[in-house]
């Protein structure tokens, strides 16, 4: 899919979305477009060699600030790509009702070409651009990783974020998903994989929109699910609801080949494999074979495009033999193809909801930074003191001993890593209900999940530009 077609897509979704909006006059535009887009053209001399390196910072609205959104490095890379991604982190941090604008952004270069040395200075020099301009900062604009970016990457922006501006004492919230070691958050990397599964469970705990979809019951041990993309989400994703939920992930697709085990596929060896090969030939825990543009079409119950966008098309949408698709990835369903899906009765659980995972556990991040306190610090001890007075008073009353399986749950007050999995799914299960709700009122005209989403997004927004008198 071209990146003209992207953007002219997430614009479609969005518009029918407004369809059922009784909005202002001239509204639903100021929403719509993006407010800027920022393009830098720099150079980074190495090993003796001046390279020219070209990038972008679109930021889609500033309802609430900062603007929030990845960077991704990819060869493929240009603006009106940054921009339609821009524009769904807008939507997206709206549905979720985080206190953040929209925004992303790109370098145009394979991360593979470059040595770990030559890719610390070309982001640093992107970093010195960004501050330079202001589209860095806690209160303006806050990058995350994305596609072709890690922690890493984040921690270098950072890091020179903090030499530029060291009289800034919240410099550390200038972007997230930082180690932890660094001033990041337990479960960061995880986090949009964790998102997934949450919303999987949403869906199965909604009987209205399970048995609307036509499975049998709301229960997920038995789901066969076909993963396309290994990356960091595909693979969280496939593991939890593999060793957490007992699915089947009966086929990986990734750019190197396809795996495909209708018994299950081992993800933890799966990855591993391609660690150390760096392609999914010569993994010995399924059948291998080369990428086949049909590969998304084998019989499953769950779809999870974790990749790219526009793998979802309409070339292969009337084929596709799922019954759910959840996009873990942003964009991967075209809005031709989306429609078709529709007509066919496949449910589609959006990206606005299903990848934000990554952007909800960000803000934790950010306001961990923000507040300079761990999260759970004031509060632990007491707690915890408090659980084991109570279990003791109810052994002297009942004279039974505290169940050993409870106590790890109930006696140990929550660490970091648990409270930030209480809140993504606190925040996941708000979101779907709303969401659901919409579909399910009859009162309405929003018939999907993905209307649904948009609607809501845009309702946010609009209420916030009606409460400063736009």
């Amino acid at each position: 899919m071209s990146s003209t077609q992207f953007l002219a897509d997430v614009d479609a979704m969005f518009d029918d979305a407004v369809a059922c909006l009784q909005l202002e006059e001239g509204l639903a535009t100021k929403i719509r477009v993006c407010n800027a887009t920022y393009v830098t053209r720099f150079g980074v001399r190495l090993d003796g060699r001046m390279h020219t390196f070209t990038g972008w910072r679109s930021v889609h609205s500033t309802h609430n600030s900062p603007a929030k959104g990845g960077i991704r490095f990819s060869p493929g890379a240009n603006q009106e790509e940054v921009e339609a991604l821009a524009a769904l982190m807008t939507y997206k941090c709206a549905l979720m009702r985080l206190p953040f604008g929209g925004s992303k952004g790109a370098l145009a270069i394979d991360p593979s070409d470059w040595s770990e040395a030559a890719l610390e200075k070309i982001t640093r020099r992107f970093a010195q651009e960004l501050v330079t301009h202001n589209f860095l900062g806690s209160a303006m604009n806050v990058p995350a990783p994305d596609m072709g970016t890690n922690e890493r990457h984040m921690m270098w922006i950072a890091d020179e974020y903090r030499r530029h501006r060291p009289q800034d004492i919240n410099a550390m919230g200038c972007v997230t998903g930082k180690p932890v070691g660094g001033n990041g958050i337990e479960g960061r990397t995880e986090a949009t994989g964790r998102g997934v599964q949450y919303a999987l469970h949403q869906f199965f705990q909604t009987e209205t929109d399970w048995r609307r979809a036509g499975f049998a019951s709301g229960e997920m041990g038995a789901l066969r699910i076909v993963v396309q993309g290994l990356g960091n989400v595909g693979y969280h994703a496939a593991r939890f609801l593999s060793e957490e939920d007992g699915c089947r992930i009966v086929r990986v697709i990734e750019r190197t080949g396809t795996v495909t085990c209708p018994e299950g596929i081992d993800i933890v060896a799966l990855r591993a494999h391609l660690d150390r090969a760096r392609t999914v030939i010569g993994f010995e825990g399924g059948e291998v074979a080369p990428p086949d543009a049909s590969d998304l079409e084998y019989p499953c119950d769950v779809l999870i495009p974790a990749a790219i966008e526009g793998v979802i098309h309409e070339g292969n949408a009337a084929r596709l033999q799922a019954r759910l698709v959840v996009e873990a990835a942003n964009g991967p369903t075209t809005y031709a193809a989306d429609r078709i899906l529709r007509d066919r009765g496949i449910t589609v659980i959006p990206d606005l909801f299903a990848n934000a995972g990554g952007v909800v556990v960000s803000y934790f991040e950010w306001v961990k930074n923000l507040t300079h306190i761990p999260f759970g610090l004031m509060e632990r001890r007491r707690t915890e003191v408090g659980n084991h007075r109570l279990a003791r008073t109810l052994e002297l009353m009942t004279g039974n001993s505290f169940p050993e399986e409870h106590e790890s749950t109930f006696l140990r007050a929550g660490a970091e890593i648990d409270l930030v999995r209480s809140g993504l799914e606190e925040m996941m299960r708000s979101a779907y209900a709303a969401m659901s709700r919409l579909v399910n009122d009859r009162g309405t005209s929003v018939q999907d999940l993905r209307t649904a989403a948009y609607v809501l997004a845009v309702g946010e927004i609009a209420a916030a530009y009606r409460a400063i008198g736009l």
